[in-house]
C-alpha cells in the first residue's frame, strides 16, 4: 500500500515546474527482499497511472516493494528524466535499510515511453548534469534488472522507432541524438538481465523495439526472457481482461524468482 510521497532531492537541480517525487509502497505482508522502480509510460508527455500505482499494488499483493517515480516530461527535455530515473535507483538504495529490502536487488521497470528510460538506465553511462550533489548520488545508478513492458527503444530508426516520444524527450535534437539514446544501438555487456513483453500487432510502439533490444542483448551477452503474444492494443498494463497476454505478470513473477 501507498506510504507515503517523497521528493528526490531537498532542493531539486536543474528546471521544473513540478519536483519529481517518489510513491513508496510497501506490501502489507512482505516475501522478498527485492524492490522494483517503476516509471508509467506517456510518451514522454504524461504519466499513465495504471502503469504506476496499478503495477506497484500488483507487486505489493505479491508481497514485493515498490516505487513509483513521476519524472519530469515535456516541456522538460534529457537529461532531467533520466536524472530523475537515476536519483531514484540511488534514493531507494541509500535507504535500503530503512525498506527492508536487499540494495542489489533494485529493479526498474517502465511501459511505453517509460520503457525506454529504463532500458536507458540500464544502458547509458555517460555522466549527465546534475549529479554527485550528495551521499545519496554516491550510490550506483545501474538497476540489478530491467523490466520492460512494450518498450519505446528506438528513438530514430524510421521503420519502427516511435517518433514523438523522440520529440517530446530530446525536441530538435532528435536527429543529433537519437541512435545515442536508443538502447538497442548502446547496450553493453554491463546491462542487467532483462523480462520483456510486447504485443506482436501493437500499433501504438511498433514490437519490433523489442525485438530489436532482445537481440543486442543476445549479440553482448546479457539474458533476457522475452514474450511477444499475438494480439492486444498499446498500453494494456497488467492486461487483467485481455485473454492469454495476461499470464505476463505470473511469468515475470517466475522471472524475479531467479535472482
Amino acid at each position: 500500500m501507498l506510504v507515503k510521497t517523497v521528493n528526490l532531492w531537498e532542493n531539486t537541480p536543474g528546471a521544473y515546474e513540478k519536483a519529481p517525487t517518489l510513491d513508496i509502497f510497501i506490501p502489507e505482508k512482505k516475501t522478498s527482499d527485492i524492490a522494483v522502480v517503476v516509471l508509467p509510460g506517456g510518451a514522454y508527455r504524461q504519466h499513465a497511472v495504471h502503469e504506476g500505482k496499478g503495477y506497484a499494488e500488483f507487486l505489493n499483493e505479491n508481497g514485493i516493494t515498490a516505487f513509483v517515480l513521476t519524472y519530469r516530461v515535456n516541456p522538460h527535455y534529457f537529461p532531467l528524466p533520466l536524472l530523475d530515473a537515476r536519483r531514484a535507483i540511488r534514493y531507494v538504495r541509500h535507504y535500503s535499510e530503512e525498506f527492508g529490502i536487499d540494495k542489489n536487488k533494485v529493479y526498474i521497470m517502465g511501459s511505453s515511453a517509460g520503457g525506454h528510460l529504463a532500458a536507458l538506465t540500464s544502458t547509458y553511462h555517460k555522466t549527465i548534469d546534475f549529479e554527485g550533489v550528495d551521499e545519496i548520488d554516491k550510490e550506483d545508478y545501474r538497476p540489478n534488472g530491467q523490466i520492460l513492458c512494450y518498450p519505446v527503444i528506438s528513438l530514430r530508426d524510421e521503420q519502427f522507432a516511435h517518433r514523438y516520444s523522440g520529440e517530446m524527450l530530446l525536441g530538435e535534437r532528435r536527429e543529433e541524438l537519437g541512435d545515442a539514446l536508443s538502447p538497442n544501438l548502446i547496450a553493453d555487456e554491463t546491462a542487467p538481465r532483462a523480462f520483456i513483453w510486447h504485443t506482436f500487432d501493437d500499433n501504438g510502439v511498433n514490437s519490433i523495439n523489442s525485438l530489436e533490444y532482445a537481440k543486442r542483448l543476445r549479440q553482448v551477452g546479457v539474458n533476457a526472457e522475452v514474450h511477444i503474444y499475438p494480439h492486444g492494443r498499446h498500453g494494456l498494463g497488467l492486461a487483467k481482461d485481455t485473454p492469454y497476454v495476461h499470464t505476463w505478470t505470473q511469468h515475470l513473477l517466475d522471472w524475479l524468482a531467479l535472482e
